[in-house]
């Protein structure tokens, strides 16, 4: 396995970057294992809703983990508002770095990760395959 710890930089968008790394960096699959830092907005999609939601203002981030494909990410976040009350849910983008965002990154060498659509959640979820093909 490859780590890679990432700093993201103020105005980086959180999703948009992780995405672009993974890709760049470690060939499209990877794992986010842990992140922290600041955000000043954030758009998240909560647990069984459709919508997004967007919430403008200064978070900490808490937690941030999920999987990188070149299909695209699946990422869940917790965040902490200016009053400590906790919030989470999937990561969408529009999630706006405050002043750092500090992510360690695993590289799958050997796996190749995808997303496709499953008919029994409706969903875009990942296929895991040996690197090289899908399966």
């Amino acid at each position: 396995m490859n780590y890679l710890p990432v700093r993201l930089s103020p105005g980086a968008d959180l999703r948009r970057s992780l995405e672009r790394e993974a890709s760049v960096s470690l060939g499209g699959s990877a794992f986010v294992v842990a992140g922290i830092g600041s955000l000043a907005d954030i758009t998240i999609r909560l647990a069984a809703s459709a919508q997004e939601t967007r919430v403008s203002g200064a978070f900490e981030l808490i937690s941030l983990s999920g999987s990188l494909s070149l299909d695209g990410a699946h990422l869940h976040m917790s965040v902490a508002d200016e009053s400590g009350r906790v919030i989470g849910g999937h990561v969408c983008y529009g999630n706006i770095v405050r002043t750092t965002a500090e992510v360690l990154l695993v590289a799958l060498e050997a796996w190749q990760l995808s997303r496709t659509v499953d008919p029994d959640t409706g969903y875009r979820e990942l296929q895991v395959g040996s690197a090289g093909r899908n399966a």
